[in-house]
């Protein structure tokens, strides 16, 4: 079970994912790009002072580590990038994994294809769905 802190840095990295589309940015680039970068890989850590930072400064801070592409095409949708964005955070705290390695389970239009189907389960039941699925396609 998450502690409260990590609720909430589940909810910051949702809303970060969420502001994505007000910068209208690309959001299979920007997730991938995101959850590869320096950014990232200081929220995985067990204490950073970047977790204490908002979703806007997070933002900020990896906006100047990496380019993303502005969206050219059909953008994924606020919840869908709400949701993704929460999840990814919280399979990070339920298996000690690192954000670049849970990309590699479950990438951006995955995620984005399964959003309508599993947003409503239990997050981990969603997590291990989203595993066991990876799975079989691989």
């Amino acid at each position: 079970m998450l502690s409260n802190f990590e609720r909430q840095l589940c909810d910051i990295q949702g809303r970060l994912f969420e502001r994505s589309l007000d910068q209208e940015l690309d959001s299979t680039d920007f997730t991938q790009k995101f959850m590869q970068s320096q950014t990232c890989k200081s929220l995985d850590l067990p204490y950073d002072r970047l977790q204490w930072a908002g979703e806007e400064y997070i933002l900020e801070n990896l906006l100047e580590e990496i380019s993303v592409q502005e969206a050219a095409s059909r953008q994924f949708s606020r919840e869908a990038l709400s949701w993704i964005g929460y999840v990814y955070r919280y399979w990070h705290f339920e298996d000690n994994d690192s954000s670049a390695n849970i990309y590699a389970v479950a990438d951006a239009a995955f995620m984005n294809e399964c959003y309508l189907g599993f947003h409503t389960l239990d997050v981990s039941m969603a997590i291990q769905d989203l595993k066991e699925i990876s799975k079989q396609r691989k």
